[in-house]
């Protein structure tokens, strides 16, 4: 944050607390509904995405909107169109950043950072110190926070700040004492004996009132609770983000971590968090049948309209680059470069894809697979 700390009001900040993490005690009588609710929805939601044909290929576009809607929250505005067209523009390194607005090269970078942590701990990394800072270098490699120390811990005092940037909400741990306060968060995490989902959102809460670095807290704090999920086993594959509706609740969001430390409200944080979990597997589940089922229905199009033995390598590309370069389109997706094209051109007179760039020169065309980012808008 750059506004000098005499011009900063501080009257209403909320400080970090200090001793008292984790919690002593919670209020379980409390917590058996919320946890329960929120246990049965991410089972079904697992349960889903074991059933889906490839995951990985179908809900990658959320992967993006989730990039999208949690810088968002961070005051970085973008949309999901403008990041995959930027993401299709990969690889070419004379236009890969020429056009593109600052915003929109930020949110690429979190899709990135999210794609790098998640192989990491595919094979076999542990939510550590150095998983989060590799994740923070990848999430501010390039953009606005690229001055802002890239996986490395802050060194000076930092603030959560309200709409207007200069009122304090809450004044996260200081730095002399970072050090010891992601120990214990660590610790926690791999010595708790407290229910998994429980575990979860205190590591989250107690993160953001961390703040270990200069910029990017929030995006890396809300990838850890995918992480998180995945490590414990709750979701089989590490398709689940709740920034949807941490956005449409950020009020309380914001008040129910400022009133940990403010009141020790741990258990009143629980609560709400559960159901933030809860709420948004239902809304996850409902988008990810949407997918499968235009999938399925893409299947019998792609067969009977493109008629070759390639139909199944383009559908399955198409779902996972929604926006692409037709030029990539061959060199991904395995298809010769003939059979590509003549791919493209049909599926763009029947309207399925849209072309937002024709072809121009060595510039290959520009297209979009329009009936799954409709899904994926919401």
């Amino acid at each position: 944050m750059n506004i000098p700390l005499t011009e900063l009001n501080l009257s209403e900040a909320v400080d970090y607390h200090y001793g008292a993490f984790p919690p002593n005690e919670l209020d379980y009588a409390r917590l058996v509904k919320p946890l329960t609710g929120a246990s049965a929805a991410l089972a079904r939601y697992d349960q889903m995405l074991k059933s889906m044909h490839n995951s990985e290929v179908l809900l990658a576009p959320l992967r993006s909107q989730e990039a999208v809607i949690s810088s968002r929250m961070e005051g970085t505005i973008s949309t999901l169109d403008e990041v995959l067209q930027y993401e299709a523009d990969q690889g070419d390194v004379e236009e890969e950043a020429a056009g593109y607005r600052g915003e929109a090269i930020e949110v690429f970078f979190y899709s990135r950072a999210m794609k790098r942590a998640q192989k990491s701990v595919e094979d076999g990394a542990p939510i550590s110190d150095w998983l989060l800072r590799s994740a923070h270098k990848v999430l501010l490699s390039l953009g606005r926070g690229a001055d802002k120390s890239p996986g490395e811990y802050k060194r000076e005092q930092n603030y959560i700040v309200g709409r207007n940037r200069r009122q304090v909400l809450f004044t996260p741990i200081s730095p002399e004492q970072l050090t010891s306060g992601m120990d214990a968060l660590f610790t926690f995490l791999g010595e708790s004996e407290l229910e998994d989902l429980l575990k979860v959102a205190l590591a989250h809460v107690e993160f953001e009132a961390l703040h270990p670095f200069k910029d990017g807290n929030g995006r890396i704090g809300r990838m850890l609770i995918t992480l998180l999920l995945w490590h414990y086993g709750n979701i089989s594959q590490p398709h689940f983000y709740v920034s949807g509706y941490l956005e449409d609740e950020k009020d309380e969001y914001v008040d129910r971590m400022r009133n940990v430390s403010n009141r020790g409200e741990w258990t009143e944080w629980c609560i709400f968090f559960l159901n933030a979990l809860e709420a948004q597997a239902y809304k996850n589940i409902a988008v990810a049948e949407e997918i499968a089922g235009l999938y399925e229905e893409m299947k019998v199009t792609f067969r009977d309209f493109l008629s070759t033995r390639w139909h199944m390598a383009a559908l399955d590309f198409i779902f996972g680059n929604p926006v692409f370069r037709n030029n990539t389109f061959t060199a991904k997706s395995g298809i010769p470069q003939g059979t590509a094209a003549k791919f493209t051109r049909t599926l763009v007179d029947i309207g399925l894809l849209k072309c937002l760039e024709k072809p121009s020169g060595r510039r290959a065309g520009l297209y979009a697979f329009e009936p799954l980012l409709r899904i994926v808008r919401g």
